[in-house]
């Protein structure tokens, strides 16, 4: 047996009064991780439209999905401590508490899996959020097409929140049309020579819209014409520091839940060293019970161990097992059909019992 102890009734009553504990922690934990995904899945919908794809999304869906299942299986936990202390009830948890043990360890993993994916994630993250803001940021000035209309309200909420301009600096503004037609005066000179000046038509300017001006800045907001040091007074394009944001809005929003991602780690290692205490607490109870049972002296001393075998051991016959429960639930064909082999050998001992048994004509007198 490995790692095995000697429990006495009192021991065995302490154990249960302690698991029963641990398990209602066990349950707020896992209403604690639900909270927690929902959080996360709330805050990645509120910028779905300056996201590509939602590939980021299965850590707050697994997350949400292990804290329903750890609460309704800790709830069984704490079924199981008050039950293990009626030698008569006891019992019926046999055959359920195999199936708790693998649920219990399938948690562990996918909190685990939690873990890992919130750190290797951040390059489909920062990939799927430079997509969708370079489309915002393309989609800007269609206040008027459906399904668009509220995306220049979006990406200015957005620089505003988290102090951030374009997708990777302010630049990408002079790139896109973030004026709309319905607001340019066709009939003026400049509006005229900057579309004819644009291979696509389109009218293109090196500013950036107000949301992307810095309110602590001690100069006015500078919008139109930065890469004009003659348009503005006391003014150095490329040395003076401007009075927008300096950061893009990718490497803001990517920090802004690479952080938050982050933080849930050690939040999730917590659950999961309680569900793992759970488990091994639980798998003690089971077995002192049982062995207490065993020798129909439910007062007396018994062995609580965690596997009967060693580790080498107890893999090789959980293999075996699965191997024969698949072994059964195949079909064997020979059961169906007899082989032409067996068929062919019946035929000649058939034949043989004939001519035994055919009379030999006499000879004539």
């Amino acid at each position: 047996m490995l790692m095995k102890i000697t429990f006495t009734q009192q021991r065995r009553v302490r154990l249960a009064q302690g698991l029963w504990l641990m398990s209602w922690l066990a349950v707020m934990s896992g209403a604690f991780i639900f909270c927690l995904g929902v959080y996360l899945k709330t805050e990645l919908l509120r910028r779905a439209e300056v996201m590509d794809n939602t590939e980021i999304h299965v850590v707050p869906n697994i997350l949400m999905m292990v804290g329903l299942v750890s609460i309704g299986t800790n709830w069984v936990a704490t079924r199981v401590c008050q039950d293990s202390l009626d030698a008569s009830r006891f019992p019926r948890w046999k055959l359920l508490l195999m199936v708790w043990f693998a649920v219990a360890m399938l948690l562990c993993c996918l909190l685990l899996a939690v873990v890992v994916l919130s750190y290797a994630l951040q390059g489909r993250l920062e990939e799927s959020l430079k997509v969708g803001l370079r489309n915002g940021i393309r989609f800007y000035k269609d206040t008027d097409v459906p399904g668009r209309c509220f995306q220049k309200e979006t990406i200015d909420r957005l620089q505003m929140e988290f102090r951030c301009c374009g997708n990777n600096n302010f630049k990408d503004w002079f790139e896109v049309q973030w004026v709309s037609n319905r607001y340019l005066d066709f009939t003026s000179k400049d509006v005229k020579d900057r579309i004819r000046s644009n291979v696509d038509g389109r009218y293109l300017l090196d500013g950036v819209p107000f949301s992307c001006c810095n309110p602590a800045s001690p100069r006015p907001c500078l919008q139109y014409h930065l890469t004009d040091n003659s348009a503005h007074y006391s003014y150095d394009y490329q040395a003076e520091e401007l009075n927008l944001y300096s950061r893009g809005c990718r490497q803001a929003l990517t920090d802004y839940y690479m952080e938050m991602m982050n933080s849930t780690g050690p939040g999730v290692l917590s659950v999961i060293l309680i569900q793992m205490s759970v488990l091994v607490s639980l798998r003690y109870l089971q077995t002192a019970v049982e062995g207490a049972t065993a020798l129909e002296d439910p007062e007396g001393e018994s062995v609580g161990y965690l596997l009967e075998k060693g580790v080498k051991e107890t893999f090789e016959d959980v293999k075996a097992n699965v191997l024969n429960i698949l072994k059964f639930a195949q079909v064997d064909p020979s059961a169906a059909e007899g082989s032409p082999g067996a068929e062919d050998a019946e035929k000649p001992a058939d034949n043989t019992t004939e001519k035994a048994a055919s009379p030999t004509p006499s000879p004539a007198s």
